[in-house]
């Protein structure tokens, strides 16, 4: 039988704007509505982040619950995984809206500079965020940008700020931050299994890698991510169509592996996730 890869789907972003593909959704019903072609066309998990009225990045939490509300109702059991991410948000707002609670969250546990300013997660910060979604029932997806933070990881589920087993994303292909380069990954990987024994992981490739690193991910046995946030393109010829049409690639890919891909289902027990509440709750 072939196994299952969990394809999460990073709709929006903090940066795309429609002027750089008409396609990226901003608005919440735009977001629930590109979220729920992507499921359909095979994506189990949606990162999530939303934008104020002029489309920048936003931590309201009335739009993060109309866009959870959303996709609980049109996408029954896909995983709502929201982002706490810093472009564009202070400090002291990026987890505002976790008592939402979402199935998961983003966490990146280090800082590292981005292309054009520093992603700042002082330590007392991410120990602070950690502890709420641990308190909250929120799983982190914890945001693999540099080799330390893979050990940070392990010190905090040693800390007993993350539970076992942990979920994490590589992020590669990100200028000053990890290369995307194969040997990169799967030395990664190795220290995942050695340092964080059961944990799971995916890879996303940023921009012009995102394809590359997906196949690299499906062969070396993780998940995948693609979307609109990390890449605007479906190829050098042409913007990328849809969110839907990302995730598809993906799906028809799996096969090319003997891994298919993951319903909402599989990929809650695979991640050792719970039932999602109904979309009235």
């Amino acid at each position: 039988m072939s196994r299952a890869c969990i394809i999460t789907v990073a709709i929006t972003g903090s940066l795309p704007q429609k002027a750089n593909n008409p396609a990226v959704p901003i608005r919440p019903a735009e977001q629930v509505e590109s979220a729920h072609q992507a499921f359909e066309a095979g994506a189990a998990l949606v990162h999530i982040h939303v934008r104020d009225d002029a489309g920048q990045p936003s931590s309201d939490p009335e739009r993060f619950a109309e866009v959870q509300a959303g996709v609980r109702k049109h996408c029954p059991e896909m995983i709502v995984q929201f982002s706490t991410g810093g472009r564009g948000r202070k400090l002291s707002d990026r987890g505002s809206m976790l008592h939402l609670k979402p199935d998961m969250a983003s966490l990146a546990p280090g800082s590292v500079n981005f292309p054009t300013s520093v992603y700042e997660n002082p330590p007392d910060f991410v120990e602070a965020l950690a502890k709420d979604m641990l308190d909250r029932g929120i799983k982190p997806e914890v945001e693999i940008f540099d080799v330390a933070m893979l050990y940070n990881a392990a010190e905090l589920v040693k800390a007993g700020l993350i539970r076992s087993p942990a979920h994490v994303q590589f992020v590669l292909g990100l200028k000053n931050a990890l290369p995307a380069r194969r040997e990169l990954l799967e030395f990664l990987v190795r220290e995942l299994e050695s340092v964080l024994p059961g944990a799971t992981w995916t890879a996303a490739g940023i921009g012009r890698h995102q394809l590359t690193v997906n196949h690299w991910a499906l062969e070396l046995g993780g998940h995948a991510r693609t979307g609109l946030e990390d890449n605007l393109r479906f190829d050098d010829k042409r913007l990328a169509k849809s969110n839907a049409e990302l995730v598809a690639r993906v799906a028809e890919l799996a096969s090319q592996y003997d891994r298919h891909p993951a319903t909402p289902t599989e990929a809650r027990a695979l991640l050792s996730l719970g039932s999602a509440p109904s979309f009235e709750d």
